[in-house]
């Protein structure tokens, strides 16, 4: 399957994107933030709905993630889990799990559902 990407809004000039590698592969890369994370959570869900069973989301090429775009993983979470679909999350950048164990959520977003 090619790749699709969808980009979901900008950040000075920095746009957050999320491509789909195939049914199951997903990247998302740029700012998660307020700004960004009404359009990049329906980029996620889309991608999680079109996930037969399991979706694995690559984070490594997040940019700056502020408490918005940490919620926006969360709501993946919760959506994948009311599916009865498993999610997880690659190369969680170290300042996204800052702010998740902040919140005692680092856990859940490593583990995954």
């Amino acid at each position: 399957m090619a790749s699709q990407e969808n980009s979901t809004g900008s950040v000075g000039g920095a746009s957050f994107q999320f491509t789909v590698r195939s049914p199951e592969r997903s990247e998302a890369g740029g700012p998660l933030v307020f700004a960004t994370a009404r359009r990049a959570r329906a980029a996620g869900l889309e991608a999680l709905r079109a996930a037969q069973s399991a979706l694995v989301i690559d984070c490594g090429a997040l940019g700056p993630t502020d408490s918005a775009g940490l919620a926006v993983l969360l709501d993946w979470l919760s959506e994948a889990r009311q599916a009865g679909r498993h999610l997880r999350f690659e190369h969680l950048p170290d300042d996204l799990l800052r702010l998740a164990r902040i919140s005692a959520v680092d856990g859940l977003l490593q583990q995954g559902v």
